[in-house]
């Protein structure tokens, strides 16, 4: 038996429970793979809308499962609470097998989930999902999908041979799967080496889906998924709700595979087969046999992951023989678990000495581990809720993303109650603490700012249009910039950034979060974040680098003028050097200086399409040819106050009041503060 690592956290919302199963467990049940749809809103206790998923949990099982396709939809009440479900078992099992499955699944997910009102549960042989919207209607929208994927490689002699074999397999059961008009199922083998005599693939879709579609659906998660995080592995799967395909070098499924292919050398001929007559008598055989090994396994199964998980809040998790990762679009595990106490002996039970500062999710510590590595440890504060959240999304994201100016994360501890996140230490921590310190910001010389603005906008670049994933990070401010010794600025705390789809160009929350100075208009007001927010907060920092004065400082001034006002008054009136800071004196170079701030107004434009895009503001900090646009007037401002609150508002200028509609000329809103 294969257990994949097992991370039981005390908050539901982070459990990473994954395990994988033997062949000749095949029908034993895995903890459910679950993504919750935070954004679909809560259900209360005993509201019509919870009735609803319960009639819904009483009805489909038993649809399915006598259904020939094992498949079910149903809907349950009326707007707005009614229910939506889909219910689809494995192509492979039996009628009891897919009732056990579903109901169990009904059941993990109202304890996993709620109160979500939407939830998707990925099992075997079933998967699952509910929502309050009807999500039924498209057949084609395989949103939300879980990835998992074996850590141990096919050695370097075989890889590209493996490769292109278990490539092969995949797509000729993809299409295998897609011209079955019953149940959009198939399942495929290949012969390969010695070592790995033969490579096993499934393939499902929905069966209410057509043919082409269920073959474009299968392609594009083959395409998507296949070179990125199956190179060299020789196991994988993708769970789909409306389609999935897995490959192994075990057999996985019941029964004979319905595609045999030649192994290499030779083209990807398929060969039809039909099972030989007495497949039933066997099936039936097995399935004695199972019926007996399995509630024993399971049983067996159950109590090894309750120790497992009773265990692993005490000490970190230990993963012998194969080890899996996974990677899902609502979250990611993370391997690199590290020990309490060993953290606690390094920054010396967390000392107030050791403290390299605080912020709204908690408090950060320097710490020595036994190998001698300086470290930085997040400590997230025991009593925030949102500090769960910020960790979860950390973990999403961060342990993906590989570049020179993004801060690295070594691992996390999640113990007795402790959250923390652990990075690579930055000797000159963040850039808040020199550049708005009256004698550490003398060490920032021109040089080293440019160097520094220009790191965090490559870094930028790289979230927005470079990485794999395509990343908002909602909250860049000096804060979240870290400098290493030489002052190579790495941006950190993903804690509310937000995963994009790579053709996504906006994104909507009625849960504005993030710290007022730096938020774009449309964000503040509206919910409407995008990558143009990230450029946006870009520009302030510029401003806040050329002139040493922090965004918000202007809270306590009798005249309401915020940075950006200020900045504009003196651009105009061709005074911009009387901004410079003072430490700089004459060391900055005049046109660089003009340079930046321009680039820098670029980026506060009112309007998202007029702010340019990173890699259009990347080539014009380094080029010195480029032609600048002139900027317009910035008439928003959000300004913090000395009581935590905050406001919102538009120049009242003549020169603005001429350009705004009746409704924006009057606007002034009161923020939450944060």
């Amino acid at each position: 038996m294969v257990i994949m690592a097992t991370y039981c956290l005390s908050s539901a919302t982070l459990l990473l429970a994954f395990l994988l199963h033997a062949p000749g467990l095949a029908t034993a049940q895995p903890l459910p793979w679950q993504l919750c749809n935070d954004t679909a809103g809560n259900y209360t206790e005993s509201s019509a809308y919870q009735a609803n998923i319960r009639r819904l949990a009483a009805a489909l099982p038993g649809r399915a499962s006598s259904s020939p396709a094992l498949f079910a939809t149903g809907s349950a009440g009326a707007a707005p609470d009614a229910a939506y479900a889909l219910a689809l078992c494995r192509g492979d099992t039996n009628a009891s097998s897919c009732a056990r499955c579903l109901a169990a699944a009904f059941q993990d997910a109202q304890q996993l989930c709620a109160p979500s009102r939407g939830a998707t549960m990925f099992d075997d042989p079933c998967i699952l999902r509910y929502a309050d919207w009807d999500f039924l209607s498209n057949a084609t929208d395989n949103r939300g999908v879980m990835v998992a994927w074996s850590f141990d490689n096919v050695t370097a002699q075989a890889a590209l041979a493996f490769d292109a074999a278990s490539g092969r397999l995949v797509n000729a059961t993809a299409d295998h799967a897609a011209a079955d008009p019953a149940r959009r199922f198939g399942t495929g083998e290949v012969a390969f080496d010695e070592t790995y005599p033969k490579i096993y693939s499934l393939a499902q879709c929905s069966p209410d889906m057509t043919a082409a579609d269920c073959r474009a659906c299968l392609g594009s998660i083959i395409r998507r998924f296949t070179p990125t995080y199956f190179t060299g592995k020789h196991g994988g799967r993708v769970f789909g709700v409306r389609c999935s395909f897995r490959f192994e070098t075990n057999p996985f499924f019941f029964g004979r595979a319905q595609l045999q292919l030649p192994g290499p050398p030779g083209p990807p001929q398929v060969n039809m087969t039909t099972p030989p007559a007495n497949g039933r008598r066997t099936r039936q055989k097995t399935e004695r046999v199972l019926a007996i090994a399995v509630p024993l396994a399971a049983a067996v199964l159950a109590l090894t992951v309750a120790c497992f998980c009773f265990w692993s809040r005490r000490t970190p998790v230990q993963v012998s023989g194969k080890t899996y990762s996974t990677y899902s679009e609502d979250t990611e595990s993370m391997d690199s678990l590290l020990d309490l106490s060993m953290l606690r002996a390094a920054t010396n039970n967390f000392a107030e000495s050791n403290k390299l500062g605080e912020g709204g999710f908690g408090a950060v510590y320097k710490g020595t581990l036994p190998d001698g590595q300086e470290i930085a440890v997040k400590r997230l504060s025991l009593s925030s809720g949102q500090g769960v959240e910020e960790l979860k999304t950390e973990l999403e994201l961060v342990a993906k993303l590989q570049h020179k100016n993004l801060a690295r994360l070594i691992g996390v501890c999640l113990q007795e109650d402790e959250k923390l996140l652990v990075y690579e230490y930055m000797p000159n921590r963040s850039l808040d603490t020199i550049i708005f310190d009256s004698q550490k910001s003398k060490d920032l010389d021109w040089g080293k700012r440019v160097k520094i603005v220009n790191g965090v906008a490559r870094g930028l670049q790289y979230l927005h249009e470079e990485s794999q994933l395509k990343i908002v990070h909602r909250d860049l401010k000096p804060s979240n910039v870290l400098l290493d010794l030489d002052y190579n600025p790495k941006i950190s705390d993903f804690g509310l950034a937000k995963l994009f789809d790579r053709d996504q160009s906006q994104g909507v929350t009625s849960r504005i979060a993030g710290t007022y100075g730096y938020m774009a208009a449309e964000y503040a007001m509206r919910g409407q974040y995008s990558v143009k927010s990230d450029v946006f907060s870009l520009g302030v920092l510029i401003l806040e680098m050329v002139t040493g004065r922090k965004n918000s400082s202007f809270a306590d001034s009798e005249q309401p003028v915020d940075l950006l006002s200020l900045v504009w008054e003196h651009w105009t009136t061709g005074a911009i050097e009387e901004l410079l800071d003072p430490f700089l004196g004459r060391r900055a170079p005049r046109d660089q200086m003009l340079k930046l701030v321009n680039i820098a107004l670029l980026c506060v434009q009112d309007s998202p399409a007029d702010r340019p895009m990173m890699s259009s503001v990347n080539v014009m900090l380094s080029s010195d040819t480029v032609s600048l646009q002139v900027p317009s007037r910035p008439t928003f401002c959000i300004q913090e106050m000395e009581d935590g609150s905050s406001f919102y508002s538009q120049s009242t200028s003549k020169e603005s009041r001429a350009t705004m509609s009746p409704n924006e000329a009057s606007l002034t809103e009161v923020v939450e503060p944060r």
